[in-house]
């Protein structure tokens, strides 16, 4: 009998210790997803089509479904493809 009872007091043990460790890691796991990267934070990234730096989808410019940094670039690119275009 007390040989059952030591075993039972041994699992509430170890139970208890294994279901404190997992709350332990569950929240380790959410402070993780609060401070790591994130596409939330910063959007997607794209490349410019023109200097191919990259930048968040929102701060770029999209024209002709290629994406730019700025509209110097963009005026560019749409120059060069309207000048190969006359060229044919």
């Amino acid at each position: 009998m007390n040989l059952l009872i030591i075993r039972l007091l041994i699992f509430a043990v170890v139970f208890f210790a294994g279901l404190k460790l997992y709350r332990m890691y569950r929240e380790w796991k959410l402070e993780q997803q609060d401070h790591g990267p994130s596409t939330q934070q910063g959007g997607k990234m794209v490349r410019c089509s023109w200097c191919n730096v990259h930048l968040p989808e929102q701060d770029a410019l999209r024209a002709q479904g290629k994406w730019f940094c700025c509209g110097d670039h963009r005026d560019k690119s749409l120059a060069e493809h309207e000048d190969k275009d006359s060229d044919n």
